[in-house]
């Protein structure tokens, strides 16, 4: 699968509410936040579960409330259509809620 660049990665980021390029590395990220820490916990495991059944898993950190995902396709060094559809299933279960400040 080829990497997203410039007007079809543009688009592609632009369809998906609070996400954005990563500093440091080619990936998107966003942030996601949560009443309290069983909340974040409950919406980890539900990514878990849907980045099992599609091969592709998220680089992501907890703390509390809070859940910080980057998404790139490592095979490729960089930002797929792969990580567009993980971004928007991790969007779905999380009721699009939209990133706290940062």
């Amino acid at each position: 699968m080829p990497k997203l660049a410039g007007e079809e990665r543009a688009a592609a980021l632009k369809s998906l509410p609070g996400w954005r390029e990563a500093e440091g590395r080619d990936a998107i990220r966003k942030e996601f936040r949560f009443g309290n820490f069983a909340e974040a916990f409950g919406f980890m495991a539900r990514v878990a579960l849907a980045a099992e059944k599609m091969d592709h898993h998220p680089d992501w950190s907890n703390v509390y409330d809070r859940v910080d995902i980057e998404l790139s396709s490592h095979d490729i060094g960089g930002v797929s259509e792969r990580d567009i559809t993980l971004a928007a299933t991790i969007d779905a279960i999380a009721g699009a809620k939209p990133a706290g400040p940062r």
